[in-house]
């Protein structure tokens, strides 16, 4: 188990021309937090700050996210879109594609994406995103945290039977001790810059990518919109990402985001 080198992560995003910032904490509550007040005092964007071990990482609902020490990926980027403010949503569907793209350049595996911002490995989640838009003294900025498992072997019980990794996903035929995570970590900020670059004008041929990596689109399911319980069938994608949900009555309905998204068995 080896620690990520944040001195020659810089160096390798410097060489490819990337904006980021790299820094690396041993142990913390949330890199989101940590960049949140970093935004707040007026740290300049593109900072990217990796956790070894995170204690209160936070997901969606709030939901907490405990990380055991150099076994996965915590990252959270404070990033300055230039596109216009309305636009800024669709980093969410582009991050997702990022990471299903790192994954597959670098490992023998088909991550799907799970609508609106999980990615599963053979129908269970590798990797989660959140973000969260904080108002600095330079203006609107936007906060972008990840979670993916890259060598985790055992889960908590709450996550038992619906948790993998990278590692755990490969196939039998691969005997390997660990995967690199600091190949990986260089891997997803190269293809957060790059699918980053898309959110104007090159944004419907990425969203045509997300929709071949959708894990929902065909399934039944129950999803909470606005705290009210609705079913459907997910039928599409619209232009901008959003799901769109076919009702029992015929209708269609188009969800911009949900909670507790889930297919009816």
């Amino acid at each position: 188990m080896s620690d990520l080198d944040p001195e020659a992560l810089q160096q390798e995003c410097t060489a490819l021309s990337l904006p980021w910032k790299v820094h690396v904490e041993e142990e913390i509550p949330s890199t989101s937090d940590a960049l949140r007040a970093a935004a707040l005092r007026g740290e300049p964007s593109n900072l990217v700050l990796f956790a070894e071990s995170q204690t209160a990482g936070r997901g969606r609902r709030d939901n907490r996210w405990v990380t055991p020490r150099g076994q996965d990926l915590m990252v959270s980027l404070l990033l300055c879109p230039e596109a216009p403010i309305p636009l800024w949503p669709r980093l969410t569907t582009l991050a997702a594609l990022a990471i299903c793209r790192a994954i597959e350049e670098e490992l023998p595996l088909q991550p799907q994406i799970k609508w609106p911002n999980d990615i599963y490995l053979n129908g269970l989640k590798v990797s989660g995103l959140l973000a969260e838009a904080v108002t600095t003294p330079q203006g609107m900025k936007l906060i972008l945290g990840i979670g993916l498992n890259v060598n985790s072997r055992e889960f908590p019980p709450a996550l038992t039977g619906t948790a993998t990794s990278l590692f755990l996903g490969l196939p039998s035929s691969i005997q390997i001790r660990e995967l690199d995570r600091q190949q990986i970590a260089l891997r997803l900020l190269q293809e957060l810059h790059t699918q980053f670059a898309r959110i104007a004008a090159d944004y419907p041929q990425a969203v045509a990518e997300v929709r071949e990596r959708s894990w929902l689109l065909g399934k039944q399911i129950r999803a909470t919109v606005d705290g009210q319980e609705i079913y459907g069938r997910a039928q599409d994608l619209n232009h901008e990402g959003h799901l769109i949900l076919a009702m029992p009555d015929g209708s269609l309905r188009t969800l911009t985001s949900a909670e507790g998204v889930r297919q009816v068995i």
